[in-house]
């Protein structure tokens, strides 16, 4: 079977209507917060990526059961003590850095050691971040240099913490939050902005969580050992997953797009917000409260008189996951677009802000870069005829899903490898991609 897709012809104009998978942030929290609920947490329109398949694997070595229904995932808790580690285990997170890094959180009081692996990109990323702080806890956590396989053995005499989280890592304060929900006492924590699924979620279950925002901070308090019950949850879109297809809309000609039932949680819409100001005149509409996250629909039309960006660097945290689709509405805006600080994107799947530098450039988009800031010099004119050919990219699935956008809007011959990399995230790409007329073989 083949590894790799062809693009030969630009999407011709569309008006469609469309839903993403769900989103995977929350589809992963939900499984490892179900799998510490005392009874039966139903979870529907769970993201079934490798990513979360992963998880639930993952809670199944720790002796929680799961099971598949028409349209949702049973999953029965025994309570914050429930984890089975009796004996030594092996977790296997796939190339998930958010489940890797969020169960050492809820490992914090294993009895014998807990290891967990990774694909050959995950086992690159940097996991200090995580382990020292957990490290604080009272536990026991060896590395391979900051790197997988990260081995934790509990402790029975956990404390409470203070942190500063300094990087506006989502996955680093919510892996600290799991934890001191184990934890007896109050675990504070001082956090720079970023995705707060995992608060919405514990006061969605009213645990006692309180979190005050002052000074573009987050200060967070958790009490810990609160057991609560099973609970039900339905997952909504994707907004990463949505970025793509915002994008392709907003490059094709006379096309317009509605994706329905997205996530637009104000952590997660820095895409939205940054794009408008380029002058895309995104619309978000019917919003609706759940369990504390905002689901909308959101209208996207394309356009033909983009403008290039200064970007403002306290939208990083919201559009983390979505600059290389920014990145390429940035080569069609006209004007130069300054992005600052984005050293965080080398430390994703793979280096996104060098691929995406070099993508740029292999399009024939003048970029000048000073350490982690960015100029992109827009070209509105920009049409491709060349061959065009994609690869050795780390397999991430990003990457793999931009280089789609860009074939499909810009025009020439493409050669796009590692197909199966959106699995892990969003299994249903290139199926939406072909529903709204693209011709991929």
């Amino acid at each position: 079977m083949k590894s790799f897709i062809l693009i030969k012809k630009k999407i011709k104009k569309f008006s469609k209507t469309i839903e993403v998978s769900g989103d995977k942030s929350i589809s992963i929290r939900c499984v490892l917060l179900a799998s510490q609920a005392i009874g039966t947490s139903k979870i529907y329109n769970i993201l079934e990526s490798d990513d979360v398949l992963n998880s639930l694997k993952s809670i199944k070595k720790l002796g929680i059961n799961y099971k598949k229904f028409k349209n949702y995932y049973k999953i029965d808790g025994f309570g914050l003590n429930g984890y089975d580690t009796n004996t030594k285990k092996i977790l296997y997170a796939g190339n998930s850095g958010t489940l890797a890094r969020l169960i050492l959180g809820l490992l914090v009081d294993t009895k014998k050691s807990v290891s967990i692996t990774g694909d050959r990109s995950l086992s690159n990323r940097d996991f200090s971040r995580v382990t020292e702080p957990l490290k604080n806890f009272g536990v026991l956590i060896s590395t391979n240099k900051s790197k997988l396989p990260v081995k934790i053995t509990g402790s029975t005499f956990l404390r409470p913490i203070n942190y500063f989280e300094r990087l506006g890592s989502a996955q680093c304060k919510s892996a600290i939050i799991f934890a001191a929900l184990k934890t007896p006492g109050i675990t504070k924590i001082k956090a720079k902005k970023s995705r707060n699924h995992t608060e919405l979620l514990l006061k969605s279950l009213n645990l006692p969580i309180k979190v005050i925002s002052k000074n573009k901070l987050d200060f967070i308090e958790i009490k810990g050992q609160h057991n609560f019950k099973g609970f039900k949850y339905d997952v909504p879109g994707d907004i990463s997953s949505a970025s793509f297809f915002l994008v392709l809309a907003l490059l094709s000609n006379k096309s317009k797009l509605i994706i329905r039932k997205v996530n637009v949680n104000k952590s997660r819409i820095g895409i939205i917000n940054i794009l408008n100001k380029m002058n895309a005149k995104i619309t978000v509409k019917k919003n609706k409260k759940y369990k504390g996250e905002l689901i909308s629909d959101i209208l996207v039309k394309s356009k033909n008189n983009l403008r290039g960006i200064n970007c403002p660097a306290d939208l990083n945290s919201s559009a983390i996951d979505e600059f290389l689709i920014i990145f390429l509405v940035a080569a069609k805006a006209k004007g130069i677009s300054t992005f600052r600080n984005l050293g965080e994107l080398n430390k994703k799947e793979s280096p996104r802000l060098n691929i995406g530098i070099s993508f740029l450039k292999k399009i024939g988009i003048k970029v000048t870069r000073n350490k982690n800031d960015i100029k992109i010099y827009g070209n509105p004119s920009l049409k491709l005829e060349g061959n065009y050919f994609v690869k050795n990219f780390k397999k991430d699935h990003r990457v793999f899903m931009m280089s789609c956008i860009a074939a499909l809007t810009l025009g020439g011959n493409w050669k796009i490898y590692d197909k199966d990399s959106v699995n892990s995230s969003f299994p249903d790409f290139i199926m939406l991609l072909r529903k709204l007329g693209a011709n991929i073989n």
